[in-house]
């Protein structure tokens, strides 16, 4: 009985793991984050800005001081968010606990170094000096990288697939439009 017992644990336990797809949480792919469909808002106003090429979503919000603080803070964070996801608890509008928003605001520094530290933008913007170093980089940049509105009703569709929520077989582009424009080619 106990070994039974046991074997139903730990084969539920991996059941879940796969289900969850936990291991996908270990990368720094961006598709990770929207493995719970909440985040497909934030995950969309991601990749149509700036930050696309240059940032996915560990460089902003997770630490970069050190490897185990990185791991640490992304499991504590995932646990978190995934318990609230299974308890169906998310809010209709997404906002950073005060732990993240620490996090955040020391990556735009981290990134952004040379234009914090610019002594040409003081002449540029009135009090700049006082503006970065006294605020929250997105007091004044509020549409980067996730647009102006993030609710989940904010976002159309997108072309893109997202595998979480994509059959394997899904294609970009449709079967009729790949024969038009083999037709097309042929002639």
């Amino acid at each position: 009985m106990a070994i039974v017992l046991v074997a139903s644990i730990f084969g539920l336990g991996l059941y879940t793991l796969k289900l969850s797809n936990a291991a996908s949480y270990l990368s720094d792919d961006p598709q990770a984050c929207v493995n719970c469909h909440v985040m497909t808002p934030q995950y969309i106003t991601w990749t149509h800005s700036s930050h696309r090429e240059v940032a996915h979503c560990n460089d902003c919000h997770v630490p970069h001081d050190n490897v185990l603080n990185k791991y640490y803070f992304k499991a504590s964070d995932g646990l978190y968010h995934s318990t609230i996801f299974t308890l169906r608890a998310e809010p209709q509008v997404i906002k950073a606990r005060k732990a993240s928003i620490n996090v955040i605001q020391n990556n735009c520094i981290r990134c952004h170094q040379d234009q914090v530290t610019d002594a040409k933008l003081m002449d540029m913007v009135a009090d700049h000096q006082h503006k970065r170093t006294d605020r929250l980089c997105w007091e004044c940049h509020r549409e980067v990288p996730h647009g102006k509105t993030r609710s989940l009703s904010s976002v159309g569709h997108q072309i893109e697939p997202i595998r979480a929520h994509a059959p394997p077989d899904l294609e970009v582009i449709p079967n009729w439009l790949k024969e038009t424009m083999k037709q097309e080619k042929q002639k």
